[in-house]
């Protein structure tokens, strides 16, 4: 009787940690489903096993600041791995924060978040792994110095969003897209707006995902889902198909080649 007991209040315990998160955040989204589920014991042992094997792995690296990614739902389609990222950073406590944007599920608006672990991965993720890379010491550094700076951290947020803003755009602006716009911001000093960042962005030569989304599809994207527009790519690529937007995928392949930090690697839960 006492056992059961136990596991009964360790499991009340998990699921109250898991509503106390999820009100903390409204309904906010990125990177995965906007389906509205009640969290349950295993999802959230799920989420925060991985959050705790995740703090081991990065205290482990020593590193100041890390980009960490998550599956939030299945890409598989695009042939991508991944679904949203943040710049997770170590506080003098120790313990390990995660600076990202998040999508008001239903609307086309979007807030910054600051986020522990556990929070980052407690949404019913599609795949229960991660994906970091340690940056430079230099891009740590200055990441560091934007993130501690709430006017900085804010400088480049556009709070207008759409799951496939284009990448070169600035009349929306997803996620991964003002993550990455962030790191041109920390990284050059003269950037002051996004049309900067993105030149900067340019510069070092990355290059965005190419998306094949076909009419019918764009056209029920855009009528189901508020938080999906196409509207801000260019009519000659939008009717051919090809929809660029900034995804996980593409950072991770170009922060290496641009020498701006060290090669992506996983941690999965079995």
């Amino acid at each position: 009787m006492t056992t059961k007991t136990s596991k009964v209040s360790k499991a009340s315990l998990l699921l109250a940690l898991a509503a106390t998160a999820l009100a903390a955040t409204g309904a906010a989204h990125a990177g995965r489903s906007c389906e509205q589920k009640p969290p349950n014991v295993q999802t959230v042992k799920q989420g925060m096993a991985l959050a705790a094997q995740t703090a081991k792995v990065l205290d482990a690296s020593g590193a100041k600041v890390v980009l960490l990614g998550r599956a939030g739902q299945d890409l598989g389609k695009y042939r991508l791995r991944y679904s949203h990222f943040g710049w997770a950073y170590k506080t003098p406590e120790g313990a390990w924060r995660v600076d990202h944007k998040l999508n008001e599920c239903g609307t086309a608006v979007s807030h910054l978040y600051r986020q522990g672990l556990g929070e980052f991965f407690l949404d019913d993720l599609f795949r229960y792994e991660a994906v970091w890379m340690v940056p430079t010491p230099e891009v740590q550094e200055r990441l560091l110095a934007v993130l501690g700076d709430r006017g900085k951290l804010t400088a480049l947020h556009e709070r207008s969003y759409s799951m496939v803003s284009y990448v070169w755009g600035t009349k929306y602006q997803q996620s991964n897209q003002w993550a990455l716009e962030t790191l041109a911001e920390a990284m050059e000093p003269g950037v002051r707006n996004r049309e900067q960042a993105q030149a900067w962005l340019k510069f070092k030569g990355y290059e965005p995902s190419v998306l094949k989304v076909g009419a019918l599809t764009r056209l029920g994207g855009r009528m189901t889902a508020a938080n999906i527009a196409f509207d801000d790519h260019p009519n000659e690529k939008r009717f051919a198909d090809r929809i660029e937007t900034v995804t996980v995928d593409s950072v991770i392949e170009w922060m290496p080649r641009a020498q701006l930090a060290g090669p992506a690697q996983q941690i999965r839960m079995n």
